[in-house]
């Protein structure tokens, strides 16, 4: 206010001694309205930014602490399966004493049963004696694995769900990248527009190991969406706002991206399969900022144990085989099919597409966390295909 009313004394000052006219005075008036209208929104813009930091810090809290409870039940899970484990060899020891000591038993009773008429339900109730043990044996073996396989798969989905919380916890913190770094989310200019195609280009390069063109991208794009019936500006989009949630790690080889024995094994067969020395392959690297494993692929950025899971619809669409999840085309041809399994992507409707980049992100649980309690990354990626359609082109 006080700014305003030197503003006004000023306007009345060159009035007097410099004889300004009313035309004037009114333009002076109106920009400073203008500018107090530009700093009032700027204003709103800072405190809804401010809002959704907090926010997103406590979706940042709350996603860390469930990663720790989940690591916590894996390591119960193993601890579990261990002691299952030792259960059976007990078991299968015992089990293995009584088929020695029955096999010359069973024989014993069978010629006692044979050769003695008198004693013949003694002799019976021996040898059905030997056999219930051997039931009862058997009977627990079969439970003691059951429950090994319950654990087993147990532990499976809360590795699978550990994924989750991961990636979740890689999202939110490009999220708060970019609320921290982009306050307010003004129309794209096509500086800006070059700026993060440039990134993209660097980044894919880096995780495909060989130089990408950004029309490269564009005719991998083109060519998913003839094969796969997805818009090619929405994938476009897609690739955008993957790069600038910072999910383009690459650069790590298969050791120092921390992956499982198991996911290992699957890296080593794929690496095999394309004749590819699978120590040189890169993937992504372990996140810093908290306890996590890397190596996802290429662009679609899947584990490998996800990757094999996709590879027979890639070669039916590609008709490469095996697929490459290093090629640009079979890794943007992955994406796509991942997207389209949400109804209405191949029909355009921009609420499905909206709905499948979230999916896309954080999987079938976690979609609630694309809404409009913080940043929406399915509108992201609506955003960015649209101006890439306005300012691009083609």
């Amino acid at each position: 206010m006080s700014f305003l009313i030197f503003v006004l004394f000023g306007i009345i000052f060159f009035v007097d001694i410099f004889g300004v006219n009313a035309d004037e005075i009114s333009s002076l008036k109106k920009e400073i309205d203008q500018q107090q209208e530009k700093k009032e929104k700027t204003e709103q813009e800072l405190n809804t930014a401010q809002t959704m930091l907090q926010k997103n810090q406590y979706q940042l809290n709350i996603t860390k602490d469930l990663l720790v409870k989940t690591e916590n039940d894996i390591k119960r899970r193993k601890k579990e399966i261990e002691e299952l484990e030792n259960q059976i060899e007990i078991n299968r020891k015992i089990l293995e004493s009584y088929i020695r000591e029955m096999y010359f038993g069973d024989q014993q009773v069978l010629e006692n049963f044979l050769a003695s008429e008198s004693d013949l339900s003694l002799n019976s109730d021996n040898f059905f004696q030997f056999l219930s043990v051997k039931e009862k044996i058997l009977s627990v073996m079969d439970e003691i694995d059951k429950a090994k396989d319950q654990e087993e798969k147990a532990k499976k989905d809360m590795e699978e769900k550990k994924d989750d919380h991961e990636k979740l916890l890689s999202i939110q913190s490009g999220q708060q990248y970019q609320i921290k770094s982009d306050i307010t989310r003004n129309k794209a200019t096509l500086s800006q527009i070059n700026s993060k195609i440039n990134k993209l280009r660097a980044e894919l390069t880096n995780i495909l190991g060989s130089s990408v063109s950004f029309n490269d991208v564009i005719s991998a794009s083109k060519y998913a969406s003839k094969v796969t019936g997805i818009r090619k500006d929405y994938l476009l989009g897609v690739l955008v706002v993957e790069s600038n949630l910072g999910r383009y790690t690459g650069g790590c080889d298969y050791k120092e991206s921390r992956m499982s024995d198991y996911r290992k094994g699957i890296f080593r067969d794929i690496c095999k399969g394309l004749k590819y020395n699978y120590k040189k392959m890169k993937v992504s690297c372990p996140p810093s900022g908290y306890s996590g494993t890397g190596g996802a692929m290429g662009v679609a950025q899947f584990m490998p144990d996800t990757w094999i899971g996709y590879q027979s619809s890639i070669t039916a669409v590609t008709g490469h085989n095996p697929p490459d999840p290093w090629s640009l085309t079979d890794g943007v041809v992955t994406m796509a099919l991942k997207l389209t399994k949400v109804n209405g992507v191949t029909n355009h409707k921009e609420s499905a597409e909206a709905k499948a980049y979230c999916v896309y992100l954080a999987g079938n649980n976690w979609a609630s966390y694309c809404d409009n309690n913080g940043t929406n990354y399915g509108d992201l990626v609506l955003y960015w295909a649209d101006n890439y359609e306005k300012l691009l082109g083609d």
